[in-house]
């Protein structure tokens, strides 16, 4: 496959040798609603010590992306390699969102069959969980209140590492922080926090207020905290002897829940930090600016332990960038989606962006887009503590208050010039001068859509989805044993259709 001959080739390249006799192991550790707020992203406010040493020493891709900015969809991606509309996982799996049946082959199933040692510790929060049949689980819960510290996972790791002996192993380690509740502190961690007056808010957010800034101080509380169980981590490996057979991947599952971010298609949901360290493959210190995704996750695991990476994943390996070596022509177009996670935020939207422009569609204009409501409406039943109140909207900018009337009733598209205004405030899709910018993304969308047998395209699957959502606002369904969605019978049914009479020439990835 070329993915593999690719990295066989960068191998002898960065001097480096995993070979067959001994094959890689892989440490993947995924941090809970974060953006890329570190200080190797240059973040000013981040102390992030070990995350930027980590970053040092391996590669940081500076445009990273999810696919859907909320947990079970987003780790959904990673764990299949497939986006949400293939892989069925288009909501949170505590509101029965589930993956299709048949399950698709996973990150788990594909490298117990061949032979490595796979663990678990944190939450998993996909449905079905017997689809991910883990030899080894710890912490199981979400660990919202940090109970279980940072180092409770320092030492699952070292017992399931202990455990491995002479098989490779595959290991996820899944913190909570940096999830609501945004902790000052725990078990004096971090030992100096930070306070309002010592940060602003994130440029994409768009309101400030000495409230919002003790917020954004605990966020900020909250990713010196991961930094410390990352550098726990990162020395129980080391103490195993494993150090330098492991790929150690770190990502954010998505971005941070404040306005515009967590749940939305805006850069602040999508955009994520990754970074990965394979001592003799990576070359330390390097940035690439490619657009990837998560979706290139399992590809690039598969392709590290030199196993085929099947044709019907839409990602790719990430080997070709982990040096500073001119990489082939990579992909042209990230895609992100949303359907609002759960009934009482529906609202459905795709976005797609290329080197500096951004589209975003919503194909039913003009009605409330009810996730934004849990960011600005103090009334809505799930409004959270960090988002912005009436007060704080009417001091914001001019500008801001227009964007967050977007947010709330979209229009049909949005365009945004990511290099002029990487805040995405000014919509230029009305604007003549970038029609032929909007009409190449609008037809890019479509493109993808096609290609990976998308329901979402059909406005019918759209307005029947949403319907069915709406009319499940009182959130009974929770409570009844057996309840499952109509989209996960439809949609499959819809989706085998497409691929059956797909044309049978190869199509490029997107």
């Amino acid at each position: 496959m070329k993915t593999m001959y690719l990295a066989a080739a960068l191998t002898l390249l960065l001097g480096g040798a995993a070979t067959a006799a001994s094959p890689v192991n892989v440490l993947l550790i995924v941090s809970e609603d974060n953006g890329p707020e570190l200080g190797c992203y240059g973040d000013p406010y981040a102390q992030t010590p070990h995350l930027d040493r980590l970053a040092e020493e391996g590669v940081r891709f500076e445009r990273a992306f999810v696919p859907y900015s909320v947990c079970s969809p987003s780790r959904a991606v990673f764990l299949t390699g497939l986006f949400p509309h293939q892989n069925g996982q288009v909501g949170l799996a505590t509101h029965k969102f589930a993956m299709y049946r048949p399950a698709p082959p996973n990150i788990v199933t594909l490298l117990r069959a061949a032979g490595y040692q796979t663990g678990l510790i944190g939450k998993l929060h996909v449905n079905p969980e017997s689809d991910f049949p883990f030899d080894f689980r710890a912490i199981k819960g979400a660990n919202f209140n940090r109970q279980q510290s940072i180092d409770a996972y320092a030492a699952a790791a070292a017992e399931f590492l202990a455990d491995c002996r002479d098989r490779p192993f595959f290991l996820s380690v899944n913190f909570p922080d940096a999830h609501l509740p945004f902790l000052r502190q725990v078990n004096g961690r971090p030992s100096a926090p930070l306070s309002a007056s010592d940060v602003q808010p994130m440029h994409w957010m768009g309101v400030d207020s000495p409230r919002i800034r003790g917020q954004v101080a605990n966020y900020y509380n909250c990713l010196a905290r991961l930094d410390e169980g990352v550098g726990r981590l990162l020395d129980t490996l080391a103490r195993s002897g494993h150090a330098d057979d492991t790929m150690v991947v770190y990502l954010g599952d998505h971005g941070a829940q404040f306005p515009r971010g967590k749940g939305t298609v805006y850069e602040g949901g999508l955009r994520i930090p990754l970074i990965v360290r394979w001592p003799g493959q990576t070359r330390a210190g390097t940035v690439r600016r490619e657009l990837v995704s998560t979706i290139d996750i399992l590809p690039t695991v598969l392709a590290a332990a030199d196993l085929p990476v099947p044709s019907s994943l839409p990602g790719r390996g990430l080997q070709p960038l982990f040096g500073n070596t001119v990489a082939p022509k990579w992909r042209t177009y990230n895609f992100g989606f949303t359907t609002g996670s759960f009934p009482r935020a529906c609202f459905v939207q795709h976005a797609v962006r290329g080197d500096r422009f951004k589209l975003i569609s919503s194909p039913r204009p003009g009605t409330p887009n009810l996730d934004a409501g849990t960011y600005l409406d103090e009334q809505h039943p799930h409004y959270v503590v960090s988002g912005a109140t009436a007060t704080e909207q009417a001091a914001a900018p001019a500008r801001v208050r227009e964007a967050f009337q977007r947010w709330s009733l979209p229009p049909r598209y949005e365009l945004y010039d990511l290099e002029q205004d990487p805040g995405e405030w000014q919509n230029l899709a009305d604007d003549p001068t970038y029609a032929a910018e909007k009409r190449r993304l609008i037809q890019a969308l479509t493109d993808w859509q096609q290609r990976t047998a998308d329901p979402f395209r059909v406005q019918q699957h759209v307005d029947d989805f949403v319907a069915e959502q709406l009319a499940n606002r009182d959130l009974q369904y929770r409570k009844r044993p057996g309840f499952a969605w109509s989209y996960l019978e439809q949609f499959a049914r819809w989706r085998a259709v497409q691929q059956a009479n797909r044309p049978r020439n190869p199509t490029a990835r997107p």
